[in-house]
């Protein structure tokens, strides 16, 4: 069955409809439809497949858009990834082009602010959904737990790299503290 046509189709139709709700933080804002597609729906694989593919696509340099490219390659092979990337790359560019002429039209509207006032708390909100959704699926000891948190405690109130943050949870890992 993998990589089948009607694998293809459903990963172009899911995920061309995904796409166009892809605002603020482009992907990750639907993340947790993506996981509940492809883990709950499909089948596909299991949370914590889609929580590792997650944070290669994150880990990766390049687009934060991979995870896509990623869930198509575990659908369905080659084929799934380049149709996974067409399907969330192709919708959005054609409707950036429209959005962008009209938006430039209403500058001074005032219609404008009250749209980017609204869009921008939803688009945290879907990415604070997505984080939870991720973590769930990839925290499955409590020390990993521990590690999330401190992450996140870490990259909000230190002006240090996140890889640091990365760096000592692989050390952890690499030393076998965690899991």
């Amino acid at each position: 069955m993998k990589g089948s046509s009607a694998i293809l189709l459903t990963l172009a139709g899911q995920l061309s409809v995904m796409s166009l709700l892809c605002f603020g933080g482009g992907i990750n804002t639907v993340v947790p439809e993506l996981q509940r597609q492809m883990v709950d729906v499909h089948h596909w694989m299991d949370a914590r497949t889609f929580a590792d593919l997650f944070a290669i696509a994150q880990a990766s340099p390049g687009p934060n858009m991979l995870i896509v490219t990623l869930v198509g390659l575990k659908a369905a092979g080659l084929a799934g990834a380049a149709v996974a990337t067409i399907a969330v790359c192709a919708p959005t560019c054609i409707l950036t082009f429209f959005v962008s002429r009209v938006w430039d039209r209403i500058r001074s509207s005032p219609w404008r602010a009250v749209i980017q006032g609204g869009v921008a708390p939803a688009a945290v909100g879907l990415i604070f959904a997505s984080a939870f959704l991720i973590a769930r699926g990839a925290d499955h000891a409590p020390s990993l737990v521990a590690i999330t948190v401190a992450t996140g405690l870490f990259v909000y109130f230190t002006k240090f790299n996140p890889l640091w943050a990365l760096a000592i949870a692989a050390g952890l890992g690499m030393t076998g503290l965690v899991g």
